[in-house]
């Protein structure tokens, strides 16, 4: 039998070998979904065991990713699965086409199992789905459902999207590898759109290893190229923002252990352009939100959120000139970033102020996210150390559009320090009489 708990390239090789079948994993998949979600509600649909059959049925076996079932963030289509878009419609869709990504992803050999929660059009509002290591906190939002199925061990990936934080923040509190790509670098055909100019879909699995072998189907096209020496790091560190103190150790013993391998590690003056920023983001979702949401809001008001109609009256209040303004900023601090980071190889800086926090009415802070949502650049969230509490931490790495795949290549090798240190600094087990 096959272990759900295996990395992907584990879970492809035994099908590759013919040692496990691809209908046996969606078996094992539905059976711990029925028996975990009750308590983490991640999932808004789980397909049946017969469409699911049907799909594993039609896997090749030599695929790429080849058995590995995902979930599916519940803006974006699976065919013949509803999607509601996290809210509380009188209607939902119900596509006989799948999302671009999605194809992609089954043309791979994967299976959609599913679709996650998502807050509220994957705005503010939370959905019903609580953090896997303390049901108190938060998972974090809008990407919550599917960060906690990769997190409780349902999926070993799933898909989410980012307007501000919606992927990072997810993946910090959840403690898994959260990645958001390049702006427009992965096609949005069947996703429900809610910003032009800021959403970016993106995924979750449990290591940056297996985040870059979903990339290296998603971003075909890219050259994977493996780091030859320490790379030149910029260390985004001094923010306006509040740091937990448990955050700031997480973030500083990321800089000790990439300087112990000859990183070099120089701290960039972060500039108060990322309040502008934060401003401008505001501007900007606003007022595409407001025209995405517009033809729903006006037919059934009654069933969509206050905080999202507030939303959708101040983006409508917002003019064209005003986001014109405000996207002429975007583009022109994509230049100005640039020249900030100094060349360096990716920008090393805090995913989230600290660990979840209690709570299940907000989302959390997005502070440290969405300036790197307006400029576009791919994120990279991976786990390191927990908090004083016992709940998930870890470090954001960032690099400039287009430089996807050696973001994730240098998040990998970072990876593998990150877990040898952590082995390393394990107290010796004690001796004991018997």
């Amino acid at each position: 039998m096959a272990d759900l708990s295996h990395d992907i390239a584990s879970i492809v090789a035994q099908v590759k070998a013919r040692t496990v079948q691809p209908v046996t994993l969606i078996d094992q998949a539905l059976e711990f979904i029925a028996t975990n979600d009750t308590a983490i509600h991640a999932w808004t649909h789980v397909g049946t065991a017969s469409s699911m059959h049907q799909a594993a049925g039609a896997v090749d076996c030599d695929a790429p990713l080849a058995g590995v079932s995902f979930g599916v963030k519940d803006v974006l289509n699976v065919a013949h699965m509803p999607t509601r878009f996290g809210a509380q419609l009188p209607f939902h869709s119900n596509e006989p086409f799948d999302a671009a990504c999605v194809t992609r992803l089954r043309a791979a050999g994967a299976v959609p199992i599913g679709k996650t929660v998502t807050a509220e059009f994957a705005y503010k509002r939370p959905g019903p789905t609580v953090n896997p290591h303390d049901a108190a906190r938060t998972p974090g939002g809008s990407s919550s459902g599917s960060a906690a199925a990769v997190a409780a061990g349902m999926v070993p990936f799933a898909l989410g999207t980012q307007t501000g934080g919606s992927m990072i923040r997810p993946a910090a509190f959840c403690g898994v590898a959260g990645f958001k790509p390049t702006f427009g670098a992965v096609g949005r055909d069947g996703m429900k759109v809610i910003c032009e100019s800021l959403d970016t879909i993106g995924w979750y699995a449990r290591s940056v290893q297996d985040v870059r072998r979903i990339a290296t189907v998603l971003l075909s096209g890219k050259k994977v190229v493996e780091p030859a020496q320490p790379p030149k790091v910029a260390l985004a560190l001094n923010y306006q923002h509040v740091l937990e103190p448990d955050a700031r150790s997480a973030l500083n013993n990321a800089v000790r252990i990439l300087r112990e391998h000859g990183s070099v590690c120089a701290e960039i003056s972060v500039p108060d352009d990322l309040t502008e920023l934060a401003a401008a983001h505001q501007i900007i979702m606003r007022y595409e939100l407001a025209r995405s949401i517009a033809p729903i809001a006006h037919r059934y008001p009654e069933y969509l959120s206050e905080t999202l109609l507030e939303c959708v009256r101040q983006g409508h209040a917002t003019d064209h000139e005003e986001h014109s303004e405000a996207r002429a900023f975007q583009r022109e601090m994509t230049d100005e970033w640039r020249r900030i980071a100094q060349g360096a190889d990716f920008i090393l800086t805090p995913s989230v102020p600290g660990e979840a926090p209690r709570g299940l009415a907000s989302t959390g802070s997005a502070a440290f996210n969405v300036a790197w949502s307006v400029l576009g650049w791919p994120c990279l969230h991976i786990p390191h150390g927990v908090s004083r509490n016992g709940m998930p931490l870890g470090v954001q790495l960032v690099a400039q559009r287009g430089s996807d795949m050696d973001l994730l290549a240098w998040g990998e090798w970072m990876e593998h320090l990150f877990t040898a240190s952590e082995l390393r600094d394990q107290p010796e087990p004690q001796s004991k009489a018997y």
